[in-house]
């Protein structure tokens, strides 16, 4: 057994006993343990145990204290492979968020914590906190949780959010940024771009405020920037011979294709409308909230992966869709929604591109370099995220002046709420509790906007209290711009008549919500196709879960 090497999974007895053997025969052991303590912390389900059985194995210090036994706690065996003989292992080391050479057992750290759940060190009899000692014996702490955190149960893509923050306080930057992108390829442009719903679920607020997990995650890609380290993403020896067309090279289908290409698929074909890629990301957030520069190296990197994307290319006009379901083995619709909806009103198709523009064309077109001219006021329509990127690019245009109308108060505006106050700050001015009624032009360009007053009425389906007009208080604004931003929609032209795809009454596609799959074999969608405009986290995890369902799908042919 002389210069061998035992890799031992499991540290309860049986672990312990077969590590000191083995060590004692002159092997060099490594006991590998999921929990954060050796010694068979916790409880087996299928007997009781008196409190005063002690938990302790009189061979721990013996095991800690050997000189040939090096303990991994708090891992996982993610990967097992054999070449000439020799079995090589792939072990996840989480990071410890206890130092418990330093802790002197004073328990201010439970007292503090503000998780509550049932202790299963006692068949859930009590309770305990997130930190917590695994073994009553050692009183070795951890911060240890065997559920989901609520945080990550709050993102769309589950990111493991308590492993990434942790190695960013051990100072493991590189680590996190790659626990990151295990679930997320485009981690710069999500850390500037997302609102961050697990924030909103964070523990931590209810004792000071929440961790900033979102801009945690901007901090490492930056991190990797600062270096100048360019990454390669891995792909597998062995590859799959089908070949996979995907329609938006937006968030749904960049993330799409990356799995697919992690999963083994080399015959991968993104086709994008758009002369660039980041779908919405590109044309629909500005340049000062996500640098075009960054997402283009976080594409390139996918794109590396040996993914082709080619752009200027519209389904329906340049290719037919029906030529790329026969072309390819399976297609995944991520287009996204780049039209925007109108406001309905009198004078507004009388005047479109006559100074009234909707806010995907208006944004889109100062992306790429085809800016509208800025002159005069600038009117934007709506209370969403779009309607205050409307608003800030507009300023940044050079427009004398600009507002947004908005028909409820401040406090059911759906916008972010620092993106709010950032634009008031920065001058634009916020009519609440108005709406428009009618374009008005001269000379046959818009020249103003009728509008009514309004007031809260009871709530709607939204929860939010429904406006009300205040007959006899009309008014008008005068403006020489008027930018509609009140919501997005699809456009599914590019399918062609009879495409037989289920399609329900908000022109979305109607898909299995396991995989991901539309009514028509071989064909996936996700994203705003599906969800109707969303949060780029959200097409993301739409386009993991489609990628699942297609590897599947094309295996089991």
């Amino acid at each position: 057994m002389e210069d061998k090497k035992v890799l031992i999974v499991g540290g309860g007895p049986d672990g312990v006993r077969a590590a000191l053997e083995k060590a004692e025969d002159g092997a060099m052991v490594t006991i590998l343990e999921k929990f954060p303590t050796l010694g068979a912390e916790r409880i087996p389900r299928d007997r009781l145990i008196k409190p005063d059985e002690a938990f302790a194995n009189p061979d721990l210090d013996k095991v800690r204290n050997h000189s040939d036994i090096k303990i991994l706690t708090y891992s996982d065996l993610k990967k097992v492979t054999r070449e000439n003989g020799t079995v090589h292992a792939n072990i996840l080391k989480r990071s410890l968020r206890i130092d418990n050479t330093k802790c002197n057992d004073c328990k201010a750290c439970i007292k503090v914590c503000p998780v509550n759940m049932f202790d299963d060190f006692d068949e859930a009899f009590s309770f305990r906190t997130a930190v917590d000692y695994c073994n009553s014996e050692t009183s070795e702490y951890n911060i240890y949780k065997e559920d989901m955190p609520v945080c990550q149960q709050a993102c769309p893509v589950n990111l493991d959010i308590r492993t990434y923050v942790g190695l960013i306080a051990d100072g493991k930057y590189l680590d996190s940024l790659a626990t990151i992108r295990d679930r997320l390829p485009l981690p710069g442009s999500i850390g500037r771009v997302c609102p961050h719903p697990c924030e909103t679920a964070c523990n931590r607020q209810y004792l000071d405020e929440a961790i900033s997990i979102c801009f945690l995650k901007r901090y490492v890609a930056d991190v990797e920037i600062n270096e100048e380290i360019e990454p390669v993403y891995e792909t597998p020896e062995k590859k799959h011979p089908e070949k996979i067309a995907i329609i938006g090279a937006g968030p749904a289908g960049l993330t799409c294709a990356y799995d697919l290409a992690r999963i083994g698929y080399k015959h991968i074909k993104i086709f994008e409308a758009l002369p660039v890629p980041g779908g919405y990301l590109w044309v629909g957030i500005p340049e000062y909230r996500l640098p075009k520069k960054l997402l283009q190296r976080e594409v390139d990197l996918i794109s590396n992966m040996g993914i082709d994307i080619q752009y200027n290319t519209r389904i329906g006009k340049d290719i037919s869709f029906e030529d790329l379901k026969n072309d390819y083995d399976a297609v995944f619709i991520g287009a996204g929604c780049h039209r925007g909806l109108k406001l309905r009103v009198p004078g507004e198709d009388e005047y479109e591109g006559k100074g009234i523009v909707d806010c995907v064309t208006f944004l889109r077109d100062q992306a790429l370099g085809n800016p509208m001219e800025a002159k005069g006021k600038l009117i934007v329509i709506g209370g969403g995220n779009a309607a205050i990127d409307s608003a800030r690019v507009g300023w940044r245009m050079g427009f004398d002046e600009v507002y947004i109308l908005y028909r409820r108060t401040k406090k059911e505006m759906p916008a972010n709420p620092w993106e709010i106050d950032a634009a008031e700050h920065e001058g634009v001015i916020i009519q609440y509790l108005a709406a428009p009624v009618e374009i008005l032009g001269k000379n046959g360009r818009v020249s103003g906007m009728k509008c009514i007053k309004m007031e809260l009425g009871e709530s709607d389906e939204s929860g939010r209290r429904r406006p009300v007009p205040i007959e006899g208080s009309e008014y008008t604004i005068d403006a020489e711009t008027i930018v509609p931003a009140i919501s997005q929609g699809t456009d599914l032209e590019f399918l062609g008549e009879d495409h037989g795809f289920d399609i329900n009454r908000w022109n979305t596609f109607e898909i299995d919500e396991e995989t991901g799959a539309t009514n028509v074999p071989g064909v996936f969608a996700g994203g705003d196709v599906v969800t109707g405009p969303g949060i780029a986290i959200g097409a993301i995890a739409a386009g993991k879960k489609a990628a699942t369902g297609i590897h599947k799908y094309l295996r089991s042919k």
